[in-house]
């Protein structure tokens, strides 16, 4: 609780999925004075903007957590706006956080980051080994560019700052749209909509044998939030688990879990994105005690019951609106 007595800090992207939980996180931690820039207020690729928030604010952390983010499909289509944003919004932010004096800056980073046939479980000296899975890779580079950028900061001017990886993540709240969704959210709601409409098949991306981990979001913002307060290095840091599981197995999982008995069918002329995603996590609990306590079953579940909460509230909503 000390840390963050008298702390101000910026939370860029705190209105989001994860952002949500890091906000609610500082705040069970002491955090009185949170600053939550909104888009509709600040444009983070703008150097006035940015300027127009450190200014007006006697900010001591920023958790830069603020991205244009999407699955396979979104990255395949916006590949130079990914680039651009990402990149545009983390190297203005670092710059003029050193510039006005801010104590400690956290980048978050991505696990596509990786190069595309890293050895798994992934661990962080294997970052520069080779070039990442060319799907994602423009938004990859872009993050990990604040990396390069970091560790630059800290050399020539003494910047505290420090980058961490995060795992695939999922959860409640978490991006539900089918044009930029990630696999969870997309594979609950294709299986959720197919068993409300008793349409008996579904279809997926791809031939469902990559495998991937992933994080609960809740254990995400716990972790940036320890290491904002413990961690001081800007040699990079993965969050995650050492949970493994290929899609197929996931999709079945999830029908499972939400009584699906339609067929599961793949499309092979769509693209499935890196072979294999699971991270070393051991450096995280080594530096500030980080471990995720979330079981993937039953962070699923909670994230199933959350989406099936949102449908209802919906349901409800235009009920109401037809009686009037």
């Amino acid at each position: 609780m000390s840390f963050w007595n008298n702390k101000t800090a910026i939370v860029t992207g705190g209105a989001g999925f994860l952002g949500s939980f890091v906000v609610d996180k500082l705040k069970q931690n002491g955090c009185k004075n949170i600053i939550v820039p909104l888009i509709d207020e600040y444009d983070l690729r703008k150097e006035a903007d940015i300027l127009k928030l450190y200014g007006g604010a006697s900010a001591n952390i920023v958790i830069h957590l603020a991205a244009a983010v999407g699955g396979i499909g979104a990255n395949q289509k916006n590949p130079g706006s990914f680039f651009y944003d990402n990149l545009i919004m983390g190297i203005q932010l670092i710059e003029q956080a050193r510039l006005h004096g801010i104590e400690k800056f956290v980048a978050i980073g991505t696990v596509c980051a990786y190069p595309k046939f890293t050895p798994v479980p992934f661990k962080e000296e294997a970052l520069w080994d080779g070039y990442p899975e060319e799907t994602n890779a423009p938004y990859g580079l872009a993050k990990k560019m604040l990396l390069v950028q970091s560790q630059a900061y800290r050399q020539q001017y003494g910047f505290n700052s420090i980058y961490l990886l995060p795992l695939n993540l999922y959860g409640p709240k978490d991006n539900f749209n089918p044009s930029s969704s990630h696999v969870i959210p997309a594979i609950i709601k294709k299986i959720i909509d197919a068993q409300k409409k008793g349409i008996d098949s579904i279809t997926l991306w791809g031939a469902g044998e990559v495998s991937r981990g992933f994080l609960y979001v809740e254990n995400c913002a716990e972790g940036i939030v320890l290491a904002a307060e413990k961690y001081n290095k800007s040699d990079p840091i993965n969050l995650g688990t050492n949970i493994e599981i290929k899609i197929k197995d996931l999709a079945c999982l999830i029908a499972k879990l939400v009584d699906y008995q339609g067929k599961i069918v793949w499309d092979h002329t769509k693209p499935d994105g890196q072979p294999r995603r699971c991270l070393d996590v051991s450096l995280a609990k080594k530096e500030f005690g980080f471990e995720a306590k979330m079981s993937f079953e039953d962070g699923l579940k909670k994230t199933i019951d959350w989406y099936k909460g949102c449908l209802w509230a919906k349901s409800k909503s235009m009920d109401s609106a037809k009686k009037v």
